[in-house]
């Protein structure tokens, strides 16, 4: 894979807040800017940020397999992972992941036929007193979510997909 010069000009600046032998501590930025690009992180994704920033690609693999915000594949438009990490558990988390998953139509780690939604169970999201909590594309953290809020929000984000 080869990077356009455009996520080159994103990498530098990254790069830049860091002192220049320590460019690797850009990586997780890096990863960033790929995914945010192409929806994942690819093998050759990987390749390519650990060139550019002189590091062994195991090096960067591992910290794309260490954080489940990087996607090592294709997702939904709407990544919901939903938090079965104990004190969420205890909460009805994995009543939660059961319900999205069953509304859907999916395993957990799967992705609806028509694209739209990838279905994640979650370690800790840190916002155990509002559990079953869940994170939507990796940026935005929804609190008590209930069977009706859970239905709530997914007639809304089909409607949105639907819309474009």
């Amino acid at each position: 894979m080869t990077l356009s010069p455009a996520t080159e000009q994103r990498f530098a600046r990254e790069v830049a807040k860091y002192p220049a032998d320590q460019k690797q501590s850009a990586v997780m930025a890096c990863l960033a800017i790929v995914q945010q690009e192409q929806g994942y992180v690819s093998a050759e994704a990987e390749n390519a940020i650990a060139a550019y920033l002189g590091m062994p690609p195991i090096a960067v693999h591992e910290v794309t397999t260490f954080y489940n915000m990087y996607n090592q594949q294709p997702v939904g438009k709407f990544k919901l992972n939903v938090c079965t990490n104990l004190p969420c558990q205890l909460r009805n988390g994995q009543t939660a992941l059961d319900h999205v998953c069953h509304k859907l139509g999916v395993e957990p780690y799967g992705t609806t036929a028509d694209g739209v939604f990838t279905v994640q169970p979650s370690e800790c999201l840190g916002a155990c007193a509002d559990a079953p909590v869940m994170l939507v594309n990796d940026r935005e953290m929804l609190s008590f979510m209930t069977e009706p809020r859970l239905d709530e929000l997914l007639d809304t984000l089909k409607a949105d997909a639907a819309s474009k």
